[in-house]
């Protein structure tokens, strides 16, 4: 879980739209805590838009939100709030609590990759723990090399594959040692890298050829 500290506060026509003090990973659709900017602001809230601009209320006819061009204002993030109006002012002790929770692949997807017929107990709570790791590494992986990709929805196809081979091979080194240091008196383990093919379907860097 990340935790940013704000920069600004404001509320108008029931929506909230706050800023934090350093760029941020939050996109439209992200689940966001609130904290320490007092009521109506503090809760958990669902991010509808990332403006630029400084917000100056919505239309009432059709709900649009109007923004003033001629102010820019960054690191914004703005949610339905249902308050009476506050006006923009700089604060800078709220939190923003922001846990992104990737969900392109199951337990259900490695298992049907490996081949494994009907998981058991134990296989299946390590399974969706391979889920859960090749999601959020794979995620972070692509955002490392500049993607913008949905917590919720795979990008593509081939994006989802890799990331269901990269939870098989999770899976695949359960009970494994080679990829612990050595003892004194036994040979050297070995570390694997991410395989290039896992590579070549998230579309992140090749690897370096010498």
């Amino acid at each position: 879980m990340a935790t940013y500290l704000t920069a600004s506060k404001q509320l108008l026509d029931n929506y909230a739209c706050i800023s934090t003090l350093e760029p941020t990973d939050i996109q439209v659709g992200d689940s966001v805590v609130v904290g320490s900017l007092g009521a109506p602001f503090n809760g958990t809230f669902t991010v509808l838009a990332c403006p630029q601009y400084k917000y100056t209320g919505t239309d009432s006819t059709t709900g649009e939100w109007f923004f003033d061009e001629t102010i820019a204002i960054p690191n914004q993030i703005l949610f339905a709030c249902t308050g009476a109006d506050v006006d923009f002012v700089a604060i800078y002790t709220g939190t923003v609590a922001f846990t992104p929770i990737c969900t392109w692949i199951t337990a259900t997807d490695i298992e049907d990759w490996i081949g494994i017929g009907t998981a058991t107990a134990g296989d299946t709570t390590f399974l969706t723990i391979c889920a859960a790791a090749a999601n959020a590494f794979c995620f972070r992986r692509r955002q490392e090399v500049g993607y913008s990709d949905s917590l919720t929805t795979v990008p593509s196809q081939d994006v989802k594959l890799g990331t269901i081979m990269y939870g098989g091979s999770l899976y695949r080194q359960r009970g494994s040692i080679t990829d612990f240091a050595s003892f004194d008196g036994m040979s050297t383990g070995s570390t694997s890298g991410l395989s290039p093919l896992v590579k070549q379907l998230l579309g992140v860097d090749r690897p370096q050829v010498a």
